[in-house]
């Protein structure tokens, strides 16, 4: 049995899950991988099992089987101490509005499926007395905008679960962390016109995760210039902020 704290990363195959999984291994936490497709994440277990000296588990998980949550917590092994949820979809706005299944899939894996999940393990963290979860969320959340509403709608839903379940559990010595990247070099982004100044690369948010967990912060604008624009942004009175193209 290892004495190590560990940490489960959901969405496990993603750039941002493998860059959380390499900081948290790197400081000696022994990791388990949850993503739907088993066989990929096999080579990054053995990665880190070589690179870091760790322990590296790989589970079966999909944010849209709801049904599945309380089976795929109970198969655990052991409850971890920090839990991270980084799956989400982008999805495609101009189909959404017109393809309401889209739309839902959109809705759900951002919204519905990370917080049932986060909300399952928070009562268990709660009955143990101790904990820390860790929500993705984006500053798309933070005000709607014409060319992402549906996206934005469902992480401002989970931005809001998270902050109401915070508050919850921090009286019961749970710790939850939200955390707003900002646009991130990734697959999902690829294709997108990024502003320079304001992107980052996958091991800069998994890094921010980890000193996230470490030091207790609530809330995590990755780049701290996000912060900045996204209060200007929400300030801005509605008449002008809907004639803006973007």
């Amino acid at each position: 049995m290892t004495s190590r704290k560990s940490v489960l990363v959901l969405g496990g195959s993603s750039d941002i899950g493998r860059a959380a999984a390499r900081a948290f291994a790197r400081s000696g936490y022994d990791v388990g991988l949850a993503g739907r497709d088993v066989a990929v994440l096999e080579p990054d277990a053995a990665d880190l099992r070589a690179r870091y000296s760790v322990e590296v588990g790989v589970y079966r998980f999909d944010v849209l089987d709801t049904a599945a949550f309380e089976s795929f917590v109970g198969s655990l092994p052991a409850l971890p101490d920090v839990v991270i949820s980084i799956v989400g979809l982008l999805g495609t706005q101009e189909s959404a509005q017109s393809d309401l299944a889209h739309a839902t899939t959109i809705m759900r894996s951002n919204y519905e499926g990370p917080s049932l999940i986060l909300g399952l393990f928070a009562e268990k963290f709660l009955t143990r007395g101790s904990g820390t979860l860790v929500g993705v969320s984006s500053v798309a959340g933070d005000r709607g905008r014409a060319l992402n509403y549906i996206y934005g709608s469902a992480k401002a839903g989970f931005s809001a679960f998270l902050s109401g379940l915070r508050a919850r559990a921090s009286r019961g010595g749970v710790h939850v962390v939200t955390v707003k990247p900002g646009f991130v070099r990734t697959k999902m982004t690829e294709g997108m016109k990024l502003i320079g100044p304001l992107t980052v690369d996958a091991p800069v948010v998994g890094d921010a995760i980890l000193r996230a967990v470490e030091n207790k912060t609530d809330v995590v604008y990755v780049s701290g210039k996000w912060r900045l624009v996204m209060l200007i942004i929400k300030t801005l009175p509605e008449a002008v902020f809907k004639k803006l193209k973007f």
